[in-house]
């Protein structure tokens, strides 16, 4: 029963303090989920944070979900996804009222002017944890340049580069065409005998 107030009241935070949504929400859930709790090492953080990108809806809400599974079974997720909703709910009722009653108010401005660059500093903050991660995976050693997942770095780039020159193209497409050519990568590499670098040993 403990697990469960455990994954209401995290998530509940979570959604409570979630400005910005999306990938702002991430650090959020990192400092409960990973930090706080140790409900799951970096590793699988990430590797839940990429899955909530592949599927339909919120990064929060379906990490939350996600997690819930992972801690508590489909009670867990159900208990966590409910307390990522609920703070949600109660301040965008309320916040929708204030806004169309008082959105010409000069403060009201001032407010929203002031949480814009708090949010891409969040932003900001989660991508250089999980860029990190990603190309240096082995972040219990001293730091090692043979560790580099230099790989990892080419994938980085060229996904960047895609992203920003076909503007119009969904990243969807990008995400799965990355994880096609690592498939066929690690078929050749394994069919030879050779260490996939994005598994560690």
């Amino acid at each position: 029963m403990m697990i469960y107030l455990e994954l209401l009241w995290s998530f509940m935070k979570i959604g409570l303090f979630s400005f910005g949504g999306g990938y702002a929400s991430v650090p959020l859930i990192q400092s409960q989920v990973v930090d706080l709790y140790h409900w799951m090492d970096m590793t699988e953080f990430v590797d839940i944070i990429t899955i909530s990108q592949m599927t339909p809806g919120p990064v929060a809400i379906n990490c939350a979900t996600f997690v819930g599974i992972r801690v508590g079974g489909i009670p867990g997720a159900l208990v966590a996804t409910f307390g990522c909703v609920l703070p949600s709910c109660i301040i965008v009722l309320t916040l929708a009222f204030i806004y169309q009653k008082y959105r010409n108010v000069p403060v009201i401005q001032g407010i929203l002017g002031g949480l814009r660059p708090a949010i891409v500093a969040l932003i900001a903050s989660a991508g250089v944890s999980i860029l990190q991660l990603s190309i240096y995976p082995r972040t219990d050693e001293a730091f090692r340049l043979q560790n580099i997942d230099w790989l990892a770095i080419v994938f980085f780039v060229l996904c960047f580069f895609i992203l920003r020159k076909a503007k119009k193209l969904n990243p969807i497409f990008v995400m799965l065409g990355a994880g096609g050519v690592s498939l066929v990568l690690y078929l050749i590499l394994k069919a030879a005998g050779i260490p996939f670098p994005f598994i560690s040993a």
